[in-house]
């Protein structure tokens, strides 16, 4: 897969951006929930009674022998249905429930922003291990020739022992940064697995070459659009909060308002005693007026307003912090530029010293010792020239996180 048929499918399979779609279709239902609170709320219940032979016996005068009344069995079929018709948290709540929800898709795109990032350092870092391995395994099969040729001529008597036992150092230095470069490659490989959600024996083929990133990402224009802080996704998130905290003053402020319910209940007498005065249909009206609360709701609407001072603090701190850590971004990303431009051209030129020495060292115009310096300084050129790459991909990355525009 090419880097962006890594990133498409990083957003479809990664196990934490589905767990955040997870929560945005819980947020929907959660909604819905209370709205049908809201809602005609019909309930019935069907009953059997039986009294077991019980009787009573009422006598209104003594002169008058007593009556006996028996207790029939008695079953009741009931219909309830209830409606509210107002209620202050109730209407706040929703409104609240609501922003929740913004929460959440705005959460998922922070997410999706992490898991771009993430998949884009894995995938790089992939190429920079590769391509060291394969300078280093260049390096090493040349060191291994003149190591060969340098043994032989030692045995002829032609050069000294001493010679062999340094460019013998040399190969096993070489080899060991080679194995290194192996299992930094394979860590690669594991934590580009993890962001796209696939198993940890599935292989995978990398398509993009590092330099091809280089050129579609380091291109320095990033560095002409101006920071919009309204775009940050941190921004939107604190923002959010600080509406609903506000919403949450309001919402306190419903708990000195009434309650209003409506409900109408039928009975149908399935099996009724001889002595009934039960009303078939019965219809009324609850209200439910908060009088003294000796101080708690006002406490509450207190702490309410709190938040959202703290909240518009938090606001402004991170105002201040996203702006420094933005500029911040903007020099280092100009240094590691300007870093890279010189570490090219770095390179070139060890590789151009190495091949002379090499030739030089054939040819018995320079020592062993000589050889290895060159050696180790075009290894690490390389070295340090792909590190800037990472930097600077990592800069450019960052830079356009921050503008949520990655």
């Amino acid at each position: 897969m090419t880097l962006d048929n890594a990133l498409n499918y990083a957003i479809e399979h990664n196990k934490t951006l589905k767990n955040a779609k997870f929560e945005i279709d819980k947020s929907s239902q959660r909604i819905k929930e209370n709205i049908a609170i809201g809602l005609p709320q019909i309930n019935a219940s069907l009953d059997y009674t039986n009294y077991l032979g019980a009787e009573a016996s009422i006598q209104f005068n003594s002169s008058v022998p007593a009556t006996t009344i028996e207790f029939n069995p008695t079953s009741n079929f009931n219909a309830t249905v209830t409606q509210l018709i107002f209620n202050g948290n109730f209407y706040v709540g929703i409104q609240l429930l609501k922003l929740t929800k913004t929460i959440t898709e705005q959460s998922y795109q922070k997410n999706e922003l992490d898991v771009k990032e993430q998949t884009i350092d894995s995938y790089c870092m992939i190429l920079a291990s590769e391509r060291i391995s394969r300078i280093i395994q260049v390096n090493k099969t040349n060191a291994e020739l003149i190591y060969e040729k340098t043994r032989n001529l030692a045995n002829a008597g032609i050069v000294e022992q001493t010679d062999v036992k340094k460019l013998s150092v040399m190969v096993a230095s070489v080899d060991n940064a080679l194995k290194s470069s192996e299992r930094q490659v394979e860590l690669g490989y594991n934590l580009l697995r993890l962001q796209l959600g696939l198993a940890s024996d599935q292989e995978i083929k990398l398509l993009s070459s590092l330099e091809d990133i280089a050129k579609q990402y380091i291109t320095n224009t990033i560095l002409s659009d101006t920071f919009n802080i309204q775009n940050n996704v941190d921004y939107k998130l604190v923002s959010l909060q600080g509406e609903i905290a506000k919403k949450n003053i309001n919402l306190k402020k419903t708990n000195y308002l009434p309650s209003l319910v409506a409900y109408y209940s039928h009975t149908e007498k399935i099996q009724k005693s001889f002595f009934d005065m039960t009303p078939k249909n019965v219809l009324g009206l609850t209200l439910d007026i908060p009088v003294l609360s000796s101080g708690q709701r006002l406490a509450q609407l207190k702490q309410a307003k709190i938040d959202f001072d703290i909240n518009t603090n938090t606001k402004e701190l991170l105002t201040e912090q996203l702006t420094l850590q933005e500029r911040q971004l903007r020099y280092n990303y100009k240094t590691l530029a300007e870093q890279y431009a010189t570490q090219k051209v770095n390179v070139d030129i060890a590789k151009e010293v190495l091949d002379k020495m090499n030739l030089k060292y054939q040819q018995g115009v320079v020592s062993s010792l000589e050889l290895t310096s060159a050696n180790n300084d075009y290894l690490n050129a390389e070295t340090t020239f792909t590190n800037i790459i990472l930097q600077l991909l990592n800069a450019e990355m960052t830079l356009r996180k921050i503008n949520n525009k990655l």
